[in-house]
């Protein structure tokens, strides 16, 4: 189950300009989940400028959509934002929460007992209200979150962040949530505060996972030409997430093929504007991207 934003967005980068397209978290993560073998839900509302299109694009990538709620007379959340040169940082031009301001997640029945969980981006209070309707806990929950939440909602934030089993958030997040700077100590924080595994993201140049004294990094694979960032952390939530409810496996070990999915995942968001590229899709596009991530990182050492 997939609880977070739908929404629309209007994206300017280096590389050209788009003035509305599909987006918002749960839209990203559930698009890369159904990449993989298992039964998606989200929960989620929208205004009734909503497109059907978008509606059946979800449905047709397998995305069950009971659990959304469509608001008559409202607007979907809108988005629109600036990237720089290089890439890395934006500058948020407009926000129209709409629909999303006074949003209280209904649960749809068949939905309440999930074995996994993936809490997407935004109010801790919306994410609480989510986990109290289960009927049991999940086999995994997953949180992202970001400073917007840290800044305003820290004492509900710190409620969900008990709840979880994984944290996903990037290394400024991750700093800010803890006020250590080395990522080692932040993470060691972070499982005080409850979730058993942390995965903090370092964009372009990839990401840590930690459970306890171990610790394991993914690198970010580099590209010929990256468009569009929006999503990629979604994206990479929605892999990660799908290969472990694939596999039914939470180790570890198995994690850390986890982030590599979840990086390839994110490897082919960036290369289009929007879900564009997460359309085109194909079990031989992920072939060569592991592929690619197993050139780049294996290597032979002799050690005396």
């Amino acid at each position: 189950m997939v609880v977070g934003t739908m929404a629309y967005d209007a994206i300017s980068t280096p590389f050209g300009k788009v003035d509305k397209i599909l987006g918002g978290a749960a839209t990203y993560i559930g698009l890369s989940a159904s990449r993989f073998n298992l039964n998606c839900g989200i929960v989620s509302v929208v205004g009734e400028d909503f497109e059907n299109q978008h509606l059946n694009l979800l449905k047709n990538h397998g995305i069950d959509i009971s659990g959304v709620e469509i608001v008559s007379g409202g607007a979907t959340f809108f988005w629109s934002g600036k990237y720089h040169n290089d890439m890395n940082t934006r500058t948020t031009l407009d926000t129209q929460l709409n629909v999303l301001e006074n949003f209280k997640p209904k649960i749809p029945q068949h939905f309440k007992s999930p074995d996994f969980v993936m809490l997407g981006n935004l109010s801790p209070n919306v994410q609480l209200q989510a986990l109290e309707q289960l009927n049991s806990k999940p086999k995994l929950t997953i949180l992202d979150t970001m400073n917007f939440w840290m800044d305003h909602f820290r004492s509900g934030l710190d409620q969900v962040i008990e709840k979880v089993d994984v944290i996903s958030i990037n290394d400024e997040e991750a700093r800010q949530l803890t006020g250590e700077y080395s990522l080692v100590r932040a993470a060691a924080q972070i499982h005080k505060m409850g979730p058993e595994y942390v995965v903090i993201k370092k964009g372009e140049h990839g990401a840590f996972l930690f459970h306890n004294h171990e610790i394991f990094c993914a690198p970010a694979l580099p590209l010929d030409e990256v468009i569009d960032p929006t999503g990629a952390g979604d994206s990479f939530a929605g892999g990660f997430i799908g290969y472990l409810t694939q596999t039914g496996d939470i180790s570890f070990n198995n994690m850390k093929l986890a982030l590599i999915y979840g990086s390839a995942m994110a490897s082919f968001t960036v290369e289009k504007f929007g879900t564009e590229n997460m359309l085109n899709y194909s079990p031989n596009m992920m072939a060569d991207r592991l592929k690619a991530f197993k050139e780049l990182t294996t290597f032979e050492i002799e050690i005396e």
